[in-house]
């Protein structure tokens, strides 16, 4: 026997070992894979897909087409077929040629297949080529039915495209060539990895499916995210109160109270000093302060609107000036929590409360009239699934909104992690922004039903009035000096809907700027990056479009501006305060207890 035979003959045996142990695991992996997916809660119908009646009145419709205009529909049929088979003798012509290359490709550009194989092998050009001639056959298909109202066929087109989006070959593994390719490059050690990454994220959520996004161990809070030094000054039952330690010797003697939305957790605007508004606030000499929410529990069944309202926002603006000795505060509100910042404002516009002296709000939704991407979620199928399923349980599980809002985003915040971590077997990145994301909490079931339903669907708030705290608040009663910044892209609050619900607000003294990017990236975008750029028009009476057309387009970030704008509504400058006081001891340091309870 030569060298070569016996090496090969080692190399035999560790390869057979190596396959030994990976079935091995592949079987053990198997088991905890069965007893994950059994401990799955149900997830109601209604809140899995949209009602049957939108794809009965879809079918309805292109029935009535076929028979009203068939000419138009054979004409799209053939051209699907032509370009189809097209492609299809095309290939084959080059194939019995001998010719190991796939035909010419026009297709449209799709990051989902940058992979050199999808343009370079036949076998899955081939399939490229044929799932996007399907894609554009099937948004014909949407695009023919006229029989739906504006509403119906939004919601076509959004539905039908997951479903398209969700088909795509590179979800599945026999049609996408980088996760072959790696998993014959590792023998396929990938698959296995990717194996433990499925079982591993079930395991973690009780047997939901919820991709990892971020890696979990890489970051921890008030260590390397929401590390601003400040101190827990006040708590009760709904939220803690923060003041942040001043960095400046002098700062502004109006404080600055941050409300951020309790759909998500505050250290959205503290991720980390580089791109923290909160460190930049501080740095820019404003007392801050901010709130964070409590993650609710089924015992918050009955907390409402007037509740975070009287609970919340009221008595945190009562603490801020208690704590700093002054009349008035200026508040901030983000996306859910600016929309109860102006019901707070009309409140308190009735009851001759001034201690608010100007409001600035993100990315909010005022006039639900236009709803934007998401509002394909808001009709009676979804809503009516919600409200069973808080009624039976008192809460709606931020899995519910994890999901919802991932769907909006599926390709980036679904399939695209998913096949890198179960396909690829890698280890999720260590990204801020994504750790955040998968760090939801949940909302108390009256509040949640009172917003989708009285503000949501009906838009009482910019129409007849919304019931709050025993009263009906308007939004023409919002009239404090407010400043405005929407996103372009925001797939949340659509920057249109935005821009209109400050239009109806009652303010003499308004500003709106609409942020590049979206509903985070837009907000969280520190001048030190000179990423996004953001428009300006002073002329409020425009349409959204024709503001737009005539806005003065400027570079980087908008938070300068904002400072200016804030400067002139904060006071003098006064000797920089030190957190809490006499009756506020510090109870905590930032950023506290309720942002890390589970």
């Amino acid at each position: 026997m030569t060298t070569n035979d016996l090496a090969n003959d080692v190399t035999s045996k560790q390869n057979v070992a190596k396959l030994e142990a990976n079935l091995a695991r592949v079987e053990a992996l198997t088991q905890r894979l069965i007893t994950a997916l059994g401990q799955a809660r149900p997830v109601p119908p209604a809140l899995q897909g949209p009602s049957q009646d939108l794809y009965l009145k879809a079918a309805t419709g292109y029935l009535a087409e076929m028979i009203n205009n068939p000419a138009k529909l054979l004409e799209h049929q053939l051209e699907f077929w032509g370009k189809s088979v097209k492609h299809y003798v095309a290939a084959q012509h080059l194939l019995t040629q001998g010719k190991l290359e796939p035909p010419e490709d026009d297709s449209p550009k799709d990051r989902r297949f940058t992979h050199e194989l999808w343009e370079t092998h036949p076998y899955f050009n081939f399939i490229k080529q044929q799932y996007l001639i399907n894609v554009a056959a099937v948004q014909q298909a949407v695009e023919d039915i006229d029989t739906l109202d504006s509403e119906e066929k939004k919601r076509l087109r959004y539905f039908s495209q997951q479903l398209i989006d969700m088909l795509s070959p590179t979800n599945f593994l026999p049609t996408n060539p980088e996760a072959l390719a790696l998993a014959a490059e590792t023998d396929g050690e990938s698959l296995v990895s990717g194996l433990e990454n499925l079982v591993a994220d079930l395991e973690a959520n009780n047997g939901d499916l919820v991709v990892t996004l971020a890696d979990k161990t890489a970051f921890k809070l008030g260590e390397n995210l929401a590390t601003t030094p400040g101190s827990v000054v006040y708590r009760n039952h709904l939220f803690e109160l923060i003041q942040y330690a001043p960095t400046t010797d002098q700062v502004h003697e109006t404080p600055l109270i941050i409300f951020p939305p309790w759909i998500n957790k505050f250290y959205i605007l503290d991720l980390k000093p580089q791109n923290s508004l909160i460190k930049w606030a501080v740095d820019q000499g404003y007392t801050v302060f901010i709130v964070s929410w409590v993650n609710p529990d089924p015992g918050y069944r009955d907390t409402s609107m007037s509740h975070y309202i009287e609970d919340g926002y009221l008595t945190a603006i009562d603490e801020v000036k208690k704590i700093c000795g002054v009349k008035k505060v200026n508040a901030v509100g983000y996306c859910i929590a600016g929309t109860t910042l102006s019901l707070t404002l009309a409140l308190m516009k009735q009851r001759k409360d001034t201690s608010v002296n100007a409001a600035t709000f993100f990315t909010t939704l005022t006039d639900f009239s236009d709803r934007g991407e998401v509002g394909v979620f808001l009709e009676d199928d979804f809503v009516n699934g919600i409200d069973a399923e808080v009624a039976e349980n008192g809460i709606l599980d931020s899995f519910f909104m994890s999901r919802t809002f991932s769907y909006l985003r599926a390709n980036d915040l679904i399939y695209g992690p998913a096949i890198k971590s179960y396909m690829m077997g890698k280890a999720p990145p260590a990204f801020d922004l994504l750790y955040w994301n998968g760090d939801g909490t949940n909302l108390p079931a009256t509040m949640t039903m009172e917003y989708l339903r009285g503000l949501c669907q009906q838009d009482k708030f910019a129409t007849t009035g919304f019931d709050v705290c025993g009263t009906t608040v308007h939004i023409k009663d919002v009239t404090v000096p407010l400043i405005a910044i929407a996103c372009e892209t925001d797939h949340i609050a659509a920057w249109k809907s935005s821009y209109s619900g400050i239009q109806k607000m009652g303010s003499k003294d308004k500003t709106f700027i609409l942020s590049e990017s979206g509903h985070i990236a837009g907000i969280v975008n520190p001048p030190s990056k000179n990423k996004y750029g953001h428009y300006t028009n002073p002329e409020l009476g425009l349409s959204a479009d024709d503001w737009h057309a005539a806005a003065d387009k400027r570079e980087g970030s908008w938070w300068p501006l904002w400072d200016a704008w804030l400067s002139g509504k904060s006071g003098k400058m006064i000797p920089a305060r030190q957190p809490g006081g006499e009756d506020h001891p510090m109870l905590a340091p930032a950023p506290g207890t309720y942002v890390v309870a589970k």
